[in-house]
């Protein structure tokens, strides 16, 4: 029997209770976030996520199982990352060897996390390397991993979730809370980039500036020209979705811009959203509508029940023992190290930092909102913060290349020739078709 299963019980929502362990759990959350601390002038690394999907040659999906699914080419996969991951039943989740993983997503978009990289040029070996080794597997069959933001023909209800009951509840939940939440997980994939942080005043400094640069980021790394297998009807179609999917536990962090949040503010959040599922104490899952703090009112969580809990919110920045920056679509290689090339230069010279909490002090919750909607609507025409958005990207550029060493500023040229040119991936995809 499927132990997940088995060990499934739906909690009563909505409901009140003490919690006497609040406190102690606050303290266990705020603790975990600062034991991300690095020490000064050590930090510098970059984690980074390239997230892929698998299609045949013509655009249709591959599914996870079946002749050359997903799990197949996982299987593939092991003769160069030969630490495996399975599920209670023994289906492949995922390979890995020391500084990467190749995991798998909810409809089976393939993922590399690897990292903490010291500079640009390891980070270039890695993923250069992984693109190669798909593509001699994927090639000869007439398949394909293509990095775009969204599925370029399917619509994300009629892609097969894998095997997973974690992402069972997860569909089951967030399908009911919003229009995109089936369409956040099967039909999209992201970059996503990981900072240090060297004191928990560096942490809320870096979180707050991430933050307020998201929406630019979202507009230089826009890449979905298709939203459910029909041509895109709004820019930033990333954007769009993660408005649409839980508000609870995605987009701004409450309080997050304000000069005075701390991390025990962060940690209250946590344990006042619904969990959605809990680990059991077999290794399987339950269901619950119940916050984390009601669910553990009674006692102080553990660390693996920490990051159980900071793993189950989706916001555009995410606090871990790192900062997690998260609002980029899924790119071709070079344009995903320059992505990394941009977070690197603004956020690893503190120069650099001065300037964007000087540019941007004044930047609040609505601002934030607003922000996202005008370049849904005008793109490179729209104004972020009262400024042309178009000269805060160029600016942000200036800055990143000031930040970073000469041997790295090249990396930065496929996304800095797009901002110039007032482009992105997605238009450049739009005037093909």
């Amino acid at each position: 029997m499927n132990k997940t299963v088995a060990c499934e019980r739906r909690d009563a929502p909505g409901e009140v209770r003490n919690q006497p362990a609040r406190k102690s759990n606050i303290d266990a959350l705020t603790a975990y976030f600062e034991s991300g601390v690095k020490p000064a002038g050590t930090h510098g690394d970059l984690g980074i996520e390239l997230e892929h999907t698998i299609v045949r040659d013509d655009g249709s999906p591959v599914p996870y199982r079946g002749e050359h699914g997903v799990a197949w080419l996982l299987d593939q996969l092991r003769s160069s990352y030969p630490d495996v991951t399975t599920d209670p039943e023994g289906d492949l989740l995922g390979v890995s060897r020391p500084g990467e993983a190749v995991t798998i997503e909810p409809s089976a978009q393939l993922e590399l996390s690897a990292g903490p990289f010291a500079n640009l040029a390891a980070a270039e070996r890695a993923f250069a390397s992984f693109e190669e080794l798909l593509e001699g597997i994927l090639s000869p069959l007439g398949m394909r991993a293509i990095t775009e933001g969204y599925h370029p023909t399917a619509a994300a209800r009629d892609l097969e979730l894998i095997p997973k009951q974690r992402y069972d509840f997860m569909n089951r939940y967030l399908g009911e809370r919003d229009t995109c939440g089936p369409c956040m997980m099967r039909g999209s994939a992201s970059t996503q980039i990981s900072i240090d942080y060297t004191s928990v005043e560096d942490c809320l400094r870096k979180l707050r500036l991430a933050y307020v640069a998201v929406p630019l980021l979202s507009l230089i790394c826009d890449n979905a020209p298709v939203f459910e297998g029909t041509p895109r009807t709004r820019k930033l179609v990333r954007t769009h979705i993660w408005r649409h999917v839980d508000n609870d536990r995605c987009g701004l962090v409450p309080g997050v811009l304000d000069p005075s949040f701390t991390l025990r503010r962060y940690a209250s959040y946590i344990l006042d959203t619904p969990a959605i599922l809990v680990p059991c104490p077999d290794g399987g899952w339950r269901y619950s509508e119940q916050t984390f703090g009601d669910i553990y009112a009674e006692r102080t969580m553990t660390r693996a029940e920490v990051e159980h809990a900071v793993s189950m919110f989706f916001n555009d920045v995410r606090l871990k023992t790192y900062i997690e920056i998260r609002p980029a679509d899924a790119m071709p290689v070079p344009y995903a190290l320059a992505y990394a090339a941009l977070v690197k230069g603004l956020f690893y010279l503190p120069e650099n930092l001065d300037v964007l909490d000087a540019l941007f002090s004044h930047v609040r919750s609505a601002d934030y909102e607003r922000a996202k909607v005008d370049l849904m609507a005008r793109g490179y025409e729209a104004e972020v913060y009262k400024r042309p958005a178009a000269k805060l990207c160029d600016r942000l550029f200036e800055l990143a290349r000031r930040g970073l060493d000469a041997d790295e500023q090249a990396y930065l040229e496929p996304l800095g020739n797009l901002v110039e040119r007032r482009i992105t991936l997605a238009d450049l995809a739009e005037e093909k078709r």
